[in-house]
């Protein structure tokens, strides 16, 4: 089974061109927001755009949710896909995705950039932000199950055969989740931070937090970089200690935020020795 993924910003249109990329690129299944579509279907998963909060939304999207990652990885396992396209808004949410859901190895990345033009990633931006429409790469009868009462038109997708013959490839469609109509939602750095710093100073072995940063990729709200400076009291075996404070805080922030964490920085500043 091999794995090639789309990389896009948010509402540029990933979604829209995901059964055409498929079909380019040979992929008989598709991952995307959450849901695992084989042959117009959907085998398992569910989507984040039922979800309520945009929050709950990248969750569900990255498979952190209790149960969500061992459904789809059964399916993929009894449905045995030649080849997966996973939809993602960096290249950090699709290697996550692929190991959290145990798939090969990523051999190829297709960027949004270019397969669209600027115009149409403009026009789909809009789309998503002025009418809170997304849309879903499988028929409209298949998502009713799942998007009763979000459903609002399908959408025929063709390719070309011949110049006289066309097949058809698929349909899509659009819903508007309920989050669209909350508005914009942004969790601050010193959101982050403050949890970074709960976490850390729960354990007894530090003695002070010198400093937190917090970056983020210029696309999205995911890929965080966190760094943090500390003074721990001496005796300790630091590298045992600082692997399980890495562990700790990555579990926190991607829970409460829901942003993917793509890595953990932590230095030892000094060590405090007792008198």
């Amino acid at each position: 089974m091999d794995v090639v993924a789309l990389v896009g910003p948010s509402g540029t249109g990933k979604s829209h061109r995901a059964l055409k990329i498929a079909h380019d690129e040979g992929a008989d299944a598709i991952i995307d927001d959450g849901i695992l579509i084989k042959d117009g279907k959907i085998l398992a998963g569910h989507s984040a755009k039922t979800e309520l909060s945009k929050i709950m939304a990248v969750r569900r999207a990255i498979f952190v949710l209790p149960g969500h990652a061992d459904e789809v990885k059964e399916a993929i396992a009894a449905s045995h896909p030649h080849r997966i396209l996973i939809l993602g808004t960096s290249e950090n949410m699709v290697h996550k995705i692929t190991k959290i859901l145990k798939l090969p190895a990523i051999e190829k990345i297709i960027r949004i950039e270019d397969i669209a033009t600027r115009a149409e990633m403009k026009e789909a931006r809009n789309m998503r932000l002025k009418e809170g429409k997304h849309i879903v790469p499988v028929p409209t009868i298949e998502l009713k199950p799942h998007f009763s009462g979000f459903l609002i038109d399908p959408l025929q997708s063709f390719f070309k055969r011949s110049p006289t013959n066309r097949r058809r490839l698929g349909e899509k469609s659009i819903v508007r989740p309920v989050f669209s109509y909350y508005g914009k939602l942004v969790i601050d750095d010193s959101a982050i931070k403050s949890i970074v710093s709960k976490v850390v100073k729960a354990k007894e072995f530090v003695k002070k937090i010198a400093r937190i940063t917090v970056k983020r990729e210029k696309e999205g709200n995911t890929g965080l970089s966190i760094n943090c400076e500390v003074v721990l009291s001496y005796g300790n075996h630091l590298p045992s200690i600082l692997r399980d404070t890495q562990t700790r805080v990555r579990e926190s922030v991607e829970f409460m935020t829901g942003m993917a964490v793509r890595e953990i920085n932590i230095k030892v500043k000094t060590l405090y020795v007792e008198a």
